[in-house]
């Protein structure tokens, strides 16, 4: 096939594609949506859930079929896992004893790029942004997270091995032991293979009984040989106790965010008071994965970067959006899910006045977001921002936006962008009764509704007894707007009685007048926009976006670090092993680390070629070679990795300038017309 017609081909293949994806996308929120609703029988979810299943099966037939006519888009995994384990850059961690699943260790080369990611991060939005910077701890007590619905939301269902206790999720067990009965099974009925995949599907949406008698059904044993025991809920936090007693309960935090929402008032004070503010934690979150997988995409311990931008739920502009505004981001917005399944490519200023995004502060930091993969070398052309479904979303959100990353593992969320609306301050205000509001000065006083409140004080104690101050006091803050008081009034007006903050109150309780009042000053519940970074996520999709193979040969493996993140910035190499060339390699080498510039030295035996490509397999971007020309003239090549042209330059300068590229003040285009090119063989 002619390139015309190949490419013609792959975007036929595409279009298919997209299209298919888009009658996914959308059977799949109808399929959440039968599960959700009371009125849904069985057979009616069956018949969705059967749909989607060949829905998903027609599209990797397709994804297959396109990767096989553009064999330029097709990753070499297993040269790539096995160089990222050769050179130490994820191994297992505990290998010798026989590793844990999820658990991982960064070694030197990962380390010090996680380390360089995390310095991009804090420069580009903590100190740009002047963010409040927070360690908060990573033992939290339960009721923090009762509260804010961990303890309650975070869990599966597991079953054990009556013999060993091992555990097991249930519901993939279930689909193995599907897939295995399929697979044995190949001449297999289509009806009855379509019936066996229907229950695949369905497995997590079983409830315990109906999973136990699935797993009777398909015969699945424990590894003792015994039936599992009944299926449980299992909470995916870690538990443990605070304190020697025991009878203090904590998790380790299963996300960062709730330390900040807690010390909001603190770091409103500390902020003078100030509004719209952010705040920001790197640090680790832990979830008690039963089944993890695909590397570092679902592991265990995880390191985590949270911003909360707190700002006034009436006022959502950014100060420094007209800085983004131009900016052009991939969008996927439900309706394309829905319709086309296709990405537009949009300013994010027409983002916004369109509607696509729902305000300025949203908007801004999915820009800055992007921006930020981009400075540390991730691939734009595998970057997207998908919108959350209506039915995927928390039903306090107001719009959420996860940027993914395209890897081998597919397109995978990295980073969430998420309105959450007042929730977190209200839930965490009303269980410690403690007022999480901020404070909007006015230039001008104004006049507000609000309602006058009477109470009849003997009904209330009669009722609440201790609690009647806690009510009325619920009362009055709703009386502030007549906005907020609204609905009580009408719903004592219609029904005689209503709930507020779980107290039902009845008529005969309180009387109120509708009024005004003139105010200098307006209380609000701050909103939270929340840019949420899984960084081991960033951390492994920057690895499989820099790596490549020189000419395809799989002995000569890449890593195209950017010089800001490279683990190590410069090699020093020299070219024979006597001691006036050491000398000069080792002055050379100091000079470039009291300028902070991780250098790796390399005076072994091995041909100076070789030595290249183990410094390109660590993605070190630049290497100077201290040669016999070095001695009478004192010069020095410098190599840059990527092209492998060489430059020949006096030693004095090779700080200097290796310290501008790291910096981003000069281009190797720039040295190039500044400095000789040499022609050096790399055999």
């Amino acid at each position: 096939m002619s390139a015309s017609g190949s490419a013609s081909g792959l975007a036929a293949l595409q279009d298919e594609l997209d299209a298919l994806n888009a009658q996914i996308t959308k059977q799949g929120s109808a399929v959440r949506a039968l599960k959700k609703a009371s009125s849904s029988n069985a057979d009616e979810i069956a018949v969705a859930v059967d749909e989607l299943k060949k829905l998903k099966i027609t599209a990797e037939t397709l994804r297959q079929k396109k990767e096989l006519l553009d064999p330029t888009k097709q990753f070499n995994r297993k040269v790539f896992d096995e160089m990222i384990l050769r050179k130490m850059f994820i191994v297992p961690s505990f290998e010798i004893h026989g590793g844990v699943k999820g658990l991982f260790d960064l070694g030197p080369p990962a380390c010090a790029l996680k380390a360089a990611m995390v310095d991009a991060w804090r420069k580009h939005f903590v100190l740009t942004e002047s963010m409040l910077e927070m360690e908060c701890t990573c033992l939290t007590p339960e009721v923090v997270l009762k509260t804010s619905g961990h303890v309650d939301r975070f869990t599966d269902l597991m079953v054990k091995d009556p013999v060993s206790g091992e555990c097991f999720r249930a519901d993939k067990l279930l689909e193995d032991a599907i897939d295995e009965l399929i697979e044995a099974n190949p001449d297999m009925p289509v009806e009855e293979r379509e019936e066996h995949m229907r229950i695949q599907i369905q497995a997590d949406a079983f409830s315990p009984a109906e999973l136990d008698e699935q797993l009777t059904k398909y015969g699945c044993k424990a590894p003792s040989g015994e039936p599992y025991g009944a299926s449980f809920p299992f909470n995916l936090m870690f538990k443990t106790s605070i304190g020697p007693e025991g009878t203090s309960v904590g998790y380790l935090r299963p996300e960062t965010a709730q330390g900040l929402f807690v010390n909001f008032r603190r770091l409103l004070d500390a902020n003078s008071q100030k509004m719209p503010f952010a705040a920001a934690q790197i640090g680790l979150g832990f979830r008690n994965e039963i089944a993890p997988r695909s590397g570092l995409l679902r592991v265990r311990e995880f390191c985590m970067a949270e911003i909360e931008h707190f700002v006034n739920p009436n006022d959502k502009s950014h100060p420094n959006f007209a800085s983004v505004a131009g900016k052009e981001l991939v969008l996927f917005g439900r309706d394309d899910q829905l319709g086309s399944g296709k990405t537009k490519t949009v300013t994010v200023g027409d983002a916004v006045s369109s509607g696509l995004v729902n305000n300025e502060t949203l908007a801004y930091f999915m820009a800055r977001t992007q921006l930020f993969m981009e400075r540390i070398g991730m691939d734009p052309e595998r970057l997207r921002f998908r919108q959350h479904l209506t039915t995927e979303m928390a039903h306090y959100a107001c719009d959420c936006w996860d940027l993914e990353i395209q890897s081998s593992y597919g397109w995978v969320e990295c980073v969430g962008h998420a309105d959450r609306a007042c929730y977190d301050l209200d839930v965490h205000g009303k269980a410690t009764k403690t007022p999480m509001v901020a404070t909007l000065k006015l230039d001008e006083a104004m006049e507000v509704e609000m309602a006058k409140l009477k109470f009849d004080r003997k009904a209330l104690g009669k009722t609440f007894k201790a609690d009647q101050r806690v009510v009325s006091g619920a009362l009055e803050a709703l009386a502030e707007n007549w906005a907020d008081f609204e609905p009580i009034a009408t719903a004592l007006e219609t029904e005689g009685k209503t709930t507020v903050d779980g107290f039902e109150i009845t008529k005969d309780m309180v009387t109120w007048k509708k009024t005004t009042k003139k105010v200098h000053e307006i209380k609000f519940t701050p909103s939270v926009i929340e840019p949420s970074f899984g960084m081991g996520r960033i951390l492994y999709s920057l690895l499989e976006h820099s790596f490549y193979q020189r000419d395809a040969d799989e002995q000569r493996c890449v890593m195209r670090f950017k010089p800001a993140v490279a683990p190590q910035k410069c090699a020093v190499l020299p070219i024979s092993s006597g001691d006036e060339v050491n000398a000069v390699v080792d002055e050379i080498a100091a000079e470039l680390m009291d300028s902070d510039l991780a250098t790796r030295v390399d005076k072994s035996t091995a041909s100076l070629g070789r030595r290249y490509s183990r410094a390109d397999e660590v993605g070190v971007p630049f290497a100077v070679t201290v040669d016999f020309d070095t001695l009478t003239d004192g010069s020095v090549t410098l190599r840059e990795r990527d092209s492998t042209i060489q430059i020949r330059l006096p030693k004095a300068d090779v700080t200097r300038v290796v310290f501008d590229f790291v910096h981003n003040r000069l281009t190797w285009e720039e040295a190039v017309k500044k400095y000789p090119t040499v022609s050096v063989k790399e055999d």
